[in-house]
């Protein structure tokens, strides 16, 4: 599955809020990618996360999201390229495919959009 994520650059023109999670926000850019494939769970994922101890004190995180066959993978990385955690996912819906998301100053975006 290949999205048309370029479309997203410079910003967003909305800052929208989970009701879960409403420390955190999240862009125009990852809410296209939540509809489009009928994940918003993968921002609660990344919300929920945030309250793990190898993640609270990280002041960016890139969020590299890769799905085959029906199971996905997390690897989370600083931003130099260290991982710091991979969540494996048993089961998933979403596409076959790959996306990076990055979370910084409480809100979760496409590294375009940054």
């Amino acid at each position: 599955m290949k999205l048309d994520l370029q479309q997203f650059t410079g910003g967003t023109s909305t800052w929208w809020r989970n009701p879960l999670h409403r420390n955190f926000s999240y862009t125009d850019g990852v809410k296209y990618v939540a509809e489009t494939v009928g994940a918003y769970w993968l921002i609660d994922y990344v919300f929920s996360s945030q309250y793990a101890a190898q993640l609270k004190d990280q002041p960016f995180q890139v969020w590299k999201w890769s799905a085959n066959d029906g199971k996905g993978r997390f690897v989370v990385e600083d931003g130099n390229n260290e991982v710091i955690v991979t969540y494996n996912l048993e089961f998933t819906d979403f596409p076959d495919g790959e996306v990076t998301l990055w979370f910084t100053d409480r809100t979760l975006l496409l590294p375009n959009e940054y």
